[in-house]
């Protein structure tokens, strides 16, 4: 493998952000070893012998958290071990008003680039507009023509998962954002019945959005398969999410980019054209 001294390592390469943020740093001419268990870079976190090759020649990574939130620590040390000198962490928003004991993995992601003596920043998005076509998240439901969820009249400014690339591309490539933590968001905030309206006319099907109780989530949850960390980890999230701590929309990615954020309405006609609920 040809290896170069300032090369970006993307972890989660074929996520959401990672391969939307692979393709905005090669456009702009940048040096990208897109990393994962599937990509062209075999990343696993299960799998420290694969560790070594992703890091190798390295300057900067786009840290997507395990997790185990043992391996984080373990991780960016060998990072800096191998030259690394900048990480941009993604994280989520209002992770520092969670309880302790969810979203372990994140919380020590970000514990682990802040100690880790070299360049960091960290971005903490809402909820992605692209969850709504994503099978393992809410688009199967939509399908089907309800969505159901624990979270009643509380708006959330959904951001696009682009808006999330084009930031982390500017973290990881410009000056002047060490030590700073950015709170992405969409230009408003949206209820998800509204969210749902609005998928509904663009691709002109009914559907539903029916509101339930956090127990009601939770039994769904576990009879689809999820285990209790994952069915605690969701059933806090929407907890927090209904308390409104993450429902104002911020202006961060104006700060970075220069540019609005992209407006749910525009994802939503957009993606609908392309077939996704189909």
């Amino acid at each position: 493998m040809t290896t170069h001294d300032n090369d970006i390592l993307v972890l989660g390469a074929t996520g959401k952000t990672g391969r939307r943020l692979v393709g905005a740093l090669r456009a702009a001419g940048h040096r990208v070893r897109a990393a994962s268990r599937s990509a062209e870079v075999r990343f696993d976190w299960s799998d420290q012998d694969t560790w070594p090759a992703a890091l190798d020649g390295a300057s900067a990574v786009y840290l997507v958290a395990p997790e185990d939130p043992a391996l984080a620590d373990v991780f960016v040390k060998r990072a800096t071990e191998a030259g690394v000198r900048r990480f941009v962490a993604l994280s989520g928003r209002g992770l520092d008003r969670v309880p302790a004991d969810v979203f372990q993995g994140m919380a020590a992601g970000e514990r682990a680039v802040r100690a880790s003596g070299v360049e960091w920043s960290v971005i903490r998005p809402n909820n992605f507009n692209q969850n709504f076509d994503d099978a393992f998240v809410w688009r199967d439901p939509l399908l089907a023509g309800r969505l159901a969820l624990p979270i009643g009249a509380t708006p959330e400014p959904f951001v696009d998962t682009q808006d999330i690339a084009d930031v982390a591309a500017a973290l990881l490539t410009q000056d002047g954002h060490h030590g700073q933590v950015y709170e992405l968001s969409g230009p408003r905030g949206l209820t998800f019945a509204a969210a749902v309206e609005t998928i509904a006319r663009a691709t002109g099907r009914d559907i539903e959005f029916v509101e339930i109780s956090p127990a009601e989530y939770r039994e769904e949850l576990l009879a689809e398969g999820a285990s209790e960390e994952v069915a605690r980890d969701l059933v806090a999230m929407y907890d927090h999410m209904r308390a409104g701590l993450v429902a104002e929309p911020t202006d961060d990615v104006r700060r970075v980019l220069g540019r609005e954020p992209i407006d749910f309405a525009d994802y939503a006609t957009r993606t609908a054209a392309a077939g996704a609920w189909a």
